[in-house]
């Protein structure tokens, strides 16, 4: 069957965001005075909601605490928001040949969709500063549906774009990415420039990983 749907991850497959996100991270827990979370502790969790990423990173001590987790949260919140009005979209830059890849991808039996565990806020404003809104038939964010690896926002793209399982690629950088899809009976494609070990998304489902953006266009034919 040929792919109907590809549904992208964002941070980590299509956009470098990994130093603003552990920068403001850190910065967030201090403000608390809590001790700041190690940056590869940091970058594991991109890609979940970023309430169940700062739950992780809480020590279990402070974790039933729904006030700190709350103020870590806004902390978060405020100064990625100031940051991105700061400087645009120059904290989370495009992967190079991200666009191409896109562009290479592109048919018209073919939707593309983006499953990413950002706020849809956060979603719109970076795709409208890479010029990328055009791509993406459907949105699905951290304000749709539980965090992955909960298949519960692909299978609303699927739905909303009336693709089957069979006919649906994710391509994401972690092994949440990978577990959702197999979860919702679909395909999954690795990354490999992510934050997660190209063994880690092979044994979490990925059919192969790709060593660099313009490896992907070959691999997704090869399905």
């Amino acid at each position: 069957m040929a792919l109907g749907l590809i549904v992208f991850d964002y941070d980590g497959t299509l956009v470098d965001s990994q130093g603003a996100i552990v920068a403001t991270m850190q910065a967030a827990f201090v403000e608390l005075q809590l001790a700041a979370p190690e940056p590869p502790s940091v970058r594991r969790q991109v890609g979940l909601t970023l309430e169940r990423a700062i739950a992780r990173l809480m020590h279990p001590e402070e974790r039933p605490e729904p006030a700190l987790h709350a103020a870590v949260t806004a902390a978060f919140r405020r100064r990625f928001q100031a940051l991105r009005a700061s400087g645009g979209v120059t904290h989370e830059p495009l992967f190079a040949g991200m666009r191409e890849v896109l562009q290479a991808l592109a048919l018209p039996t073919r939707c593309f969709a983006i499953a990413t565990g950002k706020n849809r806020r956060g979603l719109v404003a970076s795709l409208a500063g890479h010029r990328l809104e055009s791509f993406f038939a459907v949105l699905k964010t951290a304000d749709d549906g539980p965090s992955k690896p909960h298949p519960e926002i692909l299978m609303q793209a699927m739905r909303e774009t009336g693709v089957e399982p069979a006919a649906t690629l994710v391509i994401g950088d972690s092994v949440y990415d990978m577990e959702m899809a197999r979860a919702a009976g679909a395909h999954a494609l690795g990354v490999g420039w992510g934050y997660h070990p190209a063994a880690e998304l092979l044994g979490s489902g990925a059919r192969a990983v790709a060593a660099r953006p313009a490896d992907l266009p070959g691999l997704v034919e090869e399905l």
